[in-house]
């Protein structure tokens, strides 16, 4: 069986992952980021590091691996991952759809595994099947929707925990066509449905104003769209190197159950943001 991973790290950088090797990693025009320089050092983001960074995610945790660690603690103060984890342990969120390497789309109900999901992997373009990680995910009692291909479709996801009855769903996306669908989707007056859109990096105007207007959540990354689209329409915010914006009311309040939670200043609409210390280049 074919062992392929494709994920999207640092700055839009095309990396494939076969049988446990790297195989294949693109190049991107974005050479800082100030999160990487903060934890690594690290003041270009060149290919050898690129490969450093990935090995020790394929060594640490397994990504695209049959030794795929499902389930972690928080990794950082403030990111998707950690904000669903802790509205998840509030009763804020019931289910999330997302997807995992070796899996493909997920419901998941277990707030560690939502953050060992999404914790570490960058954007996810496509995977094929680990048997080893689809059956430790479905022991922790999630629902891997194509154990036989692997399949991302959160569309899909969206709709099978509607069907399950989960009535307050989260869903992590990258910037596509398919937030539209999520969100125009029909569903009951009683069931909540919550967009959370990463990975914004190379994203055009266009998709800039279409994860505002129906996501909840939206990171900046290193997109320049993104961040240039959220200084015109000034939404709430945390962050300064690389902000997380609230692109709704319930967006804001899930970001701010996590910033109480862990102690820091709730959303803020002070503009203009500091971009002293922003990645670069951004694309």
């Amino acid at each position: 069986m074919e062992d392929r991973h494709v994920i999207e790290t640092l700055g839009k950088v095309k990396v494939v992952i076969e049988n446990g090797e790297i195989t294949e990693v693109g190049s991107s025009e974005m050479k800082y980021c100030p999160m990487f320089h903060a934890m690594h050092k690290v003041d270009e983001l060149n290919e050898e590091f690129i490969r450093k960074n990935i090995n020790f995610r394929i060594q640490d945790f397994g990504m695209c691996t049959p030794d795929r660690v499902v389930e972690m603690d928080d990794l950082v103060t403030v990111g998707i991952s950690e904000i669903l984890k802790t509205n998840m342990e509030k009763g804020n969120i019931d289910c999330v759809v997302g997807v995992c390497d070796g899996a493909g789309t997920v419901l998941m109900t277990n707030p560690r595994v939502v953050q060992g999901v999404g914790g570490r992997v960058s954007g996810l373009i496509s995977t094929t099947p680990i048997p080893e990680v689809i059956k430790n995910l479905e022991e922790t009692g999630s629902v891997v929707l194509y154990p036989e291909t692997a399949e991302l479709n959160q569309l899909e996801g969206l709709k099978l925990a509607v069907e399950k009855g989960y009535k307050n769903i989260a869903i992590t996306v990258i910037p596509s066509a398919m937030i539209k669908e999520l969100r125009e989707y029909p569903v009951d007056d009683d069931v909540n449905v919550y967009i959370f859109v990463a990975h914004t990096t190379g994203t055009t105007r266009e998709e800039a104003e279409m994860v505002f207007e129906y996501g909840d959540i939206v990171t900046a990354c290193a997109s320049k769209e993104v961040r240039g689209y959220a200084d015109e329409i000034k939404p709430y915010y945390y962050g300064v190197k690389v902000p997380i914006f609230c692109a709704s009311e319930a967006g804001r309040k899930f970001l701010d159950v996590r910033l109480e939670k862990i102690g820091k200043p709730l959303t803020t609409t002070d503009y203009p943001r500091d971009t002293s210390d922003s990645p670069h280049k951004l694309i």
